[in-house]
């Protein structure tokens, strides 16, 4: 018994002490933001990396997400003759919901991946040792523009994918359904409120943010060799996508509790 409570004690110590360390990285992430100097070539490039190159799968994503989303609607709301307001539900499901979730998961997966493979692989070939021999803070130089585009762009690309997704169902709505399209967009339009557009690019910065530290903060502390860039990057998305539907229920809780 003392073996198995020892055990679980350990365990939540590790988790404690990760928070910890996690924490406090992003703090120091964060108290460079406003110290120069600034790598805006940097920063220009990882505004392209995360959020224009990002933008097919999003809105590949969105848009069949959307049109599902329309199909499983109509097809519950049928059994309680209830398939007028499929509208308003995906409106509501995309912006509150699925939106952000998708778009978030979906840079964890592109983004927050390819930063800790890179960052991984620069300090295992020592160039990030390199930085420093140059006078070149690591922080400033790789993690700073990452973690700033990310809060910049990924709530941008949430907007575009809300916007993408509702087409999405109002395009099988009225392709398949027989929705009138100027009602459907009405109905999506008048159910919406300031509170969920708001919460949406709320949660699309906090989740950017999430993603790209995740990757940095991985990336930064890899192990040596293919096994440690490996270990690196499957661990940044793991983490980045745990926390996001984290943070997904804690901010939806905060916008929409009763």
């Amino acid at each position: 018994m003392e073996h198995v409570l020892g055990s679980i004690g350990q365990q939540v110590l590790r988790a404690l002490a990760a928070v910890g360390r996690v924490t406090m990285y992003a703090f120091l992430v964060f108290a460079h933001v406003l110290r120069p100097p600034f790598y805006l070539r940097e920063f220009k490039n990882a505004l392209f990396q995360v959020g224009w190159l990002s933008l097919p799968v999003v809105g590949l994503t969105a848009i069949f997400t959307g049109g599902a989303l329309v199909l499983q609607i109509y097809a519950g709301g049928a059994r309680f003759n209830a398939e007028a307001v499929v509208p308003q539900i995906v409106a509501i499901g995309m912006v509150r919901e699925l939106g952000p979730v998708l778009v978030g998961l979906m840079i964890a997966a592109r983004v927050t991946s390819s930063i800790a493979a890179e960052i991984a692989t620069m300090k295992v070939t020592e160039q990030i040792d390199a930085l420093i021999t140059l006078s070149t803070h690591p922080f400033k130089y790789l993690f700073v523009p990452r973690v700033l585009a990310g809060l910049i762009t990924v709530p941008l690309l949430v907007g575009v994918g809300d916007i993408i997704g509702i087409f999405g169902g109002h395009l099988v709505a009225t392709q398949s359904l027989g929705f009138n399209s100027v009602t459907y967009l009405q109905s999506s339009y008048n159910i919406l409120e300031t509170r969920d557009v708001v919460s949406s690019l709320v949660k699309g910065c906090v989740f950017g943010g999430i993603a790209t530290l995740m990757g940095c903060y991985y990336g930064q502390n890899s192990g040596r060799g293919a096994q440690g860039v490996g270990r690196a990057t499957k661990g940044s998305v793991e983490a980045a996508a745990v926390l996001i539907l984290g943070a997904n229920f804690v901010l939806t809780s905060l916008f929409f509790s009763v």
